[in-house]
């Protein structure tokens, strides 16, 4: 591991982090810092400053998106309930029992 610190300008950060949000459906943020030598920990940080100082608004969801986030959740909630039910197991007396 390296104790050197890399100085970067202002630039260069600013062309990594659009370089990463340009292949970021494509590339990972690790391929992206491999790939132009520097660390991911470093880039990470860019791009999160970048889009905290840049936020984007997202569109509201539409009645449809809505509906449909609702009854999703709905049916985690359900599958987080049957799942929690059957982890329970059999009994171990009922075990036995349905053995004889």
């Amino acid at each position: 591991m390296s104790t050197s610190r890399g100085n970067f300008s202002p630039e260069f950060r600013e062309q990594m982090v659009e370089l990463y949000l340009s292949v970021k459906g494509r590339k990972n943020l690790s391929q992206v810092a491999r790939e132009n030598g520097i660390g991911a920990e470093t880039l990470r940080n860019w791009v999160k400053k970048h889009q905290e100082a840049n936020p984007t608004d997202e569109a509201p969801l539409t009645i449809s998106e809505r509906a449909r986030l609702e009854q999703l959740e709905r049916e985690v909630q359900e599958l987080r309930l049957e799942r929690e039910f059957l982890g329970k197991g059999v009994p171990r007396t009922l075990e036995v029992a349905m053995c004889r």
